[in-house]
């Protein structure tokens, strides 16, 4: 994909309803310190409080980071749906997950359904299955497919 796209209202929905908000820093599972929605980095620190706007712009600003990468690293058109999916799991895992994963390999090989089994491979946190990131997966999976079942028989079955 040459062009920047952007997540939709749905895609960031699904993205907030798996982050939830907090406004007081916190150490997620695997000792990461984040807040907002999910927002990761060196400005998070023990005692950070934001307000509720703070916390949108540093999602947009995240995500945005995260459409940018789905967007150079998927080679092949996708759905908006796809696309959503893609983007929350690069937000959720990190681009380098992304951009190393058999997911994005199937991707970019227009092999959609295979891909879409990938997502359930990634619901490890702290070194034991999360049973949030096993839902978030299958809500990823589920987006990215619901997607595909429209389109051509063809991209659908990766031929």
């Amino acid at each position: 994909m040459t062009q920047q796209r952007r997540m939709s209202g749905a895609g960031r929905a699904m993205t907030k309803s798996f982050e939830g908000l907090r406004l007081n820093a916190y150490e997620d599972c695997a000792g990461v310190w984040t807040i907002g929605y999910g927002h990761t980095g060196a400005d998070v620190i023990p005692n950070r409080t934001i307000t509720e706007a703070e916390a949108e712009a540093l999602l947009t600003d995240d995500l945005g980071a995260a459409e940018a990468c789905v967007c150079k690293a998927v080679t092949v058109e996708i759905t908006q749906g796809q696309f959503d999916a893609l983007v929350d799991f690069c937000f959720n895992l990190g681009e380098r997950r992304l951009l190393s994963s058999t997911l994005l390999r199937y991707v970019n090989a227009g092999n959609f359904i295979a891909a879409a089994n990938q997502f359930g491979m990634w619901v490890h946190a702290a070194g034991r299955v999360q049973p949030g990131l096993v839902k978030r997966r299958q809500a990823e999976a589920e987006m990215f497919t619901r997607s595909i079942a429209s389109c051509a028989g063809g991209n659908a079955a990766g031929g």
